[in-house]
């Protein structure tokens, strides 16, 4: 993938490739995020929709690496058979992101859109008000179960 430009101008066309150099998909998923979300996120980040979802894409292979570790050491709020949902620190998409050499636009886009799933689910779940507050000093990572 084509992540982290200097200059955050937009992107246009990503690579095809992930950071272990597999071929990605010609059609990218947005990792575990909805669409809805995926669209706030571009629109609020400055980031192109087109290239949101290939971003959501790296984040979510970055994470499944690691998903053990979140198991261990960050609060799960959320599980379905689909995806978990956690709780991280301040900070977690900053640190995630130069792992992935996203630019500073891409990881506002990743972190609003991981932050937007969340809202949109305690909608849906009854439990906006208590994600909402718990936004306020931690942030969140969905990771899809795939």
């Amino acid at each position: 993938m084509m992540m982290g430009l200097d200059d955050d101008s937009a992107r246009t066309e990503p690579e095809r490739t992930g950071k272990t150099g597999e071929t990605m998909s010609e059609d990218p998923q947005g990792g575990a995020i909805d669409g809805t979300a995926i669209m706030m996120a571009a629109a609020k980040a400055s980031v192109p929709a087109s290239v949101v979802p290939y971003l959501l894409d790296a984040a979510q292979e970055h994470l499944a690496e690691h998903a053990l570790e979140y198991v261990r050491e960050f609060e799960c709020v959320y599980a379905d058979e689909e995806l978990a949902i956690f709780f991280v620190p301040l900070g977690h998409w900053d640190t995630q992101g130069l792992d992935m050499d996203f630019s500073p636009r891409e990881v506002d886009a990743v972190r609003r859109a991981h932050a937007e799933h969340l809202r949109r689910l305690g909608t849906d779940t009854d439990r906006r008000d208590e994600f909402e507050t718990a936004l306020e000093i931690r942030e969140v990572a969905v990771i899809g179960r795939r």
